[in-house]
């Protein structure tokens, strides 16, 4: 079965107050085709997870500097002025989490696990306000799972069903997002048609997806 659709319809389904994924480090490997119909659509008070918050022109960037986010779950926001501004001034929360951490939150959302025990950050304000638990004699942090409503990711190639190859570091957080959510929505550079695709070539599988655009 078909899933492909346009940009617009699949943006269709997010609405105000959501919990998004996008896909991208930096914006290499980010659906910007995706990003900039979801900054039309004006839908806004939406929680992004993302591994960082881009540049104000490129990648998740341009929605911190429309305004649509309430929150992020980020590891880093550097190279966005927009964020750190918005958050000084209270109109942003942001919360903060080591790069690792946050991968292996939403692997473990993805996996249906209760979290994951990390010794990232202990005896510091990462490890404020969360359950310490001890492993022979050695304490961890315990990092709960997080998913989404909604992930946008990007594949460089994939196939009407939904299978997607990544070429190069494209692969970053795209293929645990797509686990890691209720909706998925997939932006690919290269369309095939089913079997086209060499299965062991596959890094997300149609299972996962819901919709492709082109």
């Amino acid at each position: 079965m078909s899933k492909l659709s346009s940009a617009t319809n699949a943006i269709a389904n997010l609405r105000d107050g959501m919990t998004i994924m996008i896909g991208g480090f930096l914006s290499n490997g980010t659906p910007e085709k995706l990003v900039d119909e979801l900054v039309k659509s004006g839908v806004k008070d939406l929680t992004l997870i993302v591994n960082d918050t881009a540049f104000p022109d490129k990648g998740c960037g341009k929605l911190i500097v429309n305004k649509q986010i309430k929150k992020v779950i980020v590891s880093h926001i550097g190279t966005n002025p927009f964020t750190e501004e918005q958050m000084n001034k209270g109109e942003l929360e942001v919360e903060f989490c080591p790069q690792g951490t946050l991968a292996e939150r939403i692997r473990a959302g993805g996996a249906g696990l209760g979290g994951v025990l990390s010794p990232t950050g202990i005896g510091t304000v990462v490890a404020e306000g969360k359950q310490l638990i001890e492993v022979d004699g050695k304490q961890y942090i315990l990092e709960k799972p997080l998913r989404a409503d909604v992930a946008l990711i990007k594949g460089s190639i994939g196939d009407r069903s939904g299978n997607l190859i990544y070429l190069g570091t494209t692969q970053n957080f795209n293929t645990t997002m797509a686990t890691a959510a209720d909706l998925v929505i997939a932006e690919v550079d290269t369309l095939k048609e089913v079997g086209d695709i060499d299965p062991e070539r596959v890094h997300t599988p149609f299972i996962f997806v819901d919709y492709i655009v082109q």
